[in-house]
């Protein structure tokens, strides 16, 4: 039978369920609202639709590289609490999702959602996460992922640290391929994933660096030092270089210290990786998650919530 728009709405304002949730459980039970709530709390949709309006900040960032490290991707997934985030049903979830990024290479985070699963066509992705948030009894949310594909003289590594929390993509340009699945250079993708992790660079180079971003510095730099009666002689010629220098040591992946050896730049670390390697190699870019970051955690006061229960 024909559903109307004002069933579909009838339901949705029952259930808080998705239009398109509501519509599937009308047209499965005939029209019928309290059958099709029903579906509904069967297939677990009323309960993920209540809970995806929680606060989910914890989770995992993951990353699927291929065997033959010529593409990549990183994903962010939420859940709302570190317990939750370390079961064996949430873990599935993100590896899910990792796959399904590496299979389908969806163009963002809305394509993501409404693909059609790669090993199951008849559910898509925003469907699989109301059924995991059903599953988990927590909210979940896919919130980010970045892809890499390189063809020739490339290569693509991750790292992963603290079981999640942080996560690298790197690109690389490497002359000589055969290199790729060594285990020397899998120890180099890993050092300067661990130092884009520690160190958390914004550029690669100092060619990477925006003239405005200069600009915006080499301004402030120059009022602070006017403020302080410094002379513009002696800011332009010494004070503005020594800054920007510094800048570029915080901000410029190859400017930065090597965090297993501060005696050198990351630069001088990559040109003796190569010359061990025996072949060129540079970071191409890179993409480096922190979980939760920037997400605005509800902060619960329970010695105040324990007052109130009380009557106190």
């Amino acid at each position: 039978m024909a559903i109307t728009a004002q069933q579909v709405k009838e339901l949705r304002e029952l259930t808080d369920c998705g239009i398109m949730d509501c519509k599937k459980a009308l047209t499965e039970s005939d029209g019928d609202i309290e059958k099709a709530k029903a579906w509904l709390r069967e297939k677990g949709m009323a309960k993920a639709e209540k809970k995806s309006t929680r606060v989910a900040a914890e989770g995992a960032v993951a990353s699927v590289i291929a065997d033959d490290g010529k593409s990549g991707c990183l994903v962010e997934v939420n859940v709302e609490t570190d317990f939750a985030a370390n079961t064996d049903k949430f873990k599935n979830f993100v590896n899910a999702i990792g796959a399904q990024i590496m299979a389908t290479k969806p163009a963002d985070i809305d394509a993501l959602k409404a693909s059609a699963l790669y090993n199951d066509a008849s559910k898509t992705v925003e469907v699989f996460t109301k059924e995991a948030i059903a599953d988990i009894s927590e909210n979940v949310s896919v919130r980010r992922f970045a892809q890499y594909e390189v063809s020739a003289n490339g290569a693509v590594a991750s790292y992963i640290h603290a079981g999640g929390k942080v996560g690298v993509l790197v690109e690389f340009a490497v002359a000589d391929e055969s290199v790729i699945t060594s285990d020397a250079f899998k120890a180099f993708a890993k050092d300067i994933g661990m130092q884009i992790a520690a160190s958390n660079p914004t550029w690669v180079a100092q060619a990477d660096v925006p003239q405005e971003e200069i600009d915006k510095e080499v301004a402030i730099i120059t009022n602070k030092a006017l403020e302080e009666g410094k002379p513009e002689k002696i800011i332009a010629d010494r004070i503005v270089p020594g800054q920007i220098k510094n800048f570029y040591k915080i901000n410029v992946l190859e400017d930065q210290e090597f965090v297993k050896d501060d005696e050198k730049t990351v630069a001088q670390y990559i040109a003796s990786a190569s010359k061990d390697l025996g072949t060129e190699i540079s970071v191409v870019r890179f993409t480096n998650y922190k979980l939760g970051e920037g997400i605005e955690k509800k902060e619960d006061d329970f010695a105040a919530e324990v007052m109130k229960q009380a009557g106190l």
